[in-house]
């Protein structure tokens, strides 16, 4: 919006709404969203179960010969019940999970963040490229005009036999020079057009009605608001993901020590058993266990710890990931601001310098139709 130009602020509002990264970023935050529902709905009965069964059996003959198996030797089993398995985290482990899976939140919001920063910026760099493409079209069309009435000139001289033949083919030259830079220019700036469209997630040449007239180039404002050094580095979006990153793989490291300890566990069981349907209802079909279950990796103490070990490498390579990410920062935030800063005395420069080069030209043509100068100086 400091460029104060109202096509810029659509298309970047336009872009945010539809631009195709962008929404598989958005995407990226749901996913991890739905992982750390995943992550904390560990802390509750891990495993349920519901079964209903139905099976007929019967015992062999030669199973219970001479008639000594009690009761009919073919029978009906009706089973209705619930298991449950519930691992209590007495180590943190599922808790650390649940740190982890918060942090890899953290990091796709980030994510999304940077996306957008980095969307807004290339929206505004490839429309001022565009505007910019316009404007020298435009030269390109005047000084097209000027060399044609240049050779005109030289063309009466030549006739009037003042100059010789070797002025005309050098005026005609840096005619046709020129004029091959307009196709050129064109190119490029329906290429950038095009650009332009991808970043706003919509098909090549639907911008033309929304683009307009030729415009002037933006101008950006004389001064920005920086701030203080370490605050402009935490605002970075990019910084704070590799930190979220850092912290996730932290909470992973808990997750490997925790099964250096053993698991308890409570597991059980409630059913319905009868050889009659109509009998499951009856209280005395109901049956069922309760009981704790203790488990522990003794023997594979030497995997755990190289576990740790793999998750402690990740932290630390995580670590030096994120003071990586705030020295990218630092030197491409102290590269941006020299740069703006030494660009607007450069500006000031080459605005003095197209005046002093226009003026010349003036003064170099009217010189050459006085017969003081040759035509070289005028290409010059």
């Amino acid at each position: 919006t400091a460029f104060n130009d109202p096509v810029l602020d659509r298309l970047v509002h336009t872009a945010c709404e539809q631009n195709l990264p962008l929404q598989i970023a958005g995407l990226r935050i749901m996913e991890a969203r739905a992982q750390r529902g995943i992550a904390a709905g560990s802390l509750f009965p891990q495993q349920q179960q519901m079964t209903a069964a139905y099976s007929r059996a019967k015992f062999s003959d030669n199973m219970y010969p001479f008639g000594l198996f009690p009761g009919n030797r073919e029978y009906d089993n009706w089973v209705a019940g619930f298991d449950m398995a519930w691992e209590l985290d007495i180590w943190g482990k599922i808790q650390r999970g649940i740190e982890a899976a918060d942090a890899n939140l953290g990091a796709q919001v980030e994510n999304y963040d940077a996306v957008l920063v980095i969307l807004q910026a290339d929206v505004a760099a490839t429309y001022i490229q565009m505007r910019a493409l316009e404007e020298q079209w435009t030269y390109a069309k005047k000084n097209v005009e000027i060399q044609q009435d240049s050779l005109k000139i030289i063309q009466n001289r030549f006739e009037q036999g003042v100059v010789g033949e070797l002025d005309v083919r050098q005026a005609g030259a840096q005619l046709a020079i020129t004029e091959s830079l307009i196709p050129r220019l064109e190119q490029t700036h329906r290429q950038v057009q095009n650009s332009l469209c991808l970043l706003l997630g919509m098909p090549p040449g639907s911008l033309q009605a929304e683009l307009g007239e030729p415009r002037p180039i933006p101008t950006p404002p004389a001064e920005v608001v920086v701030g203080i050094p370490a605050e402009l580095l935490r605002r970075r979006p990019d910084v704070r993901r590799a930190e979220h990153q850092a912290a996730a793989q932290s909470a992973r490291i808990g997750m490997a020590e925790a099964d250096f300890y053993p698991t308890l566990a409570i597991t059980g069981n409630i059913a319905l058993q009868a050889e009659q349907f109509g009998d499951l209802l009856d209280w005395r079909s109901i049956g069922g266990s309760i009981g704790p279950g203790l488990q522990w990796n003794i023997l594979n103490y030497g995997r755990i710890q190289n576990r740790v070990r793999v998750e402690d490498v990740r932290f630390q390579q995580a670590v030096v990931a994120y003071q990586n990410a705030v020295l990218a920062a630092n030197k491409e935030a102290e590269d941006a601001i020299v740069a703006f800063l030494r660009e607007q005395q450069r500006v000031k420069s080459l605005e003095q310098a197209a005046r002093e080069v226009t003026r010349a030209l003036e003064i170099g043509l009217r010189l050459y139709e006085q017969g003081v100068v040759d035509y070289q100086r005028v290409l010059d």
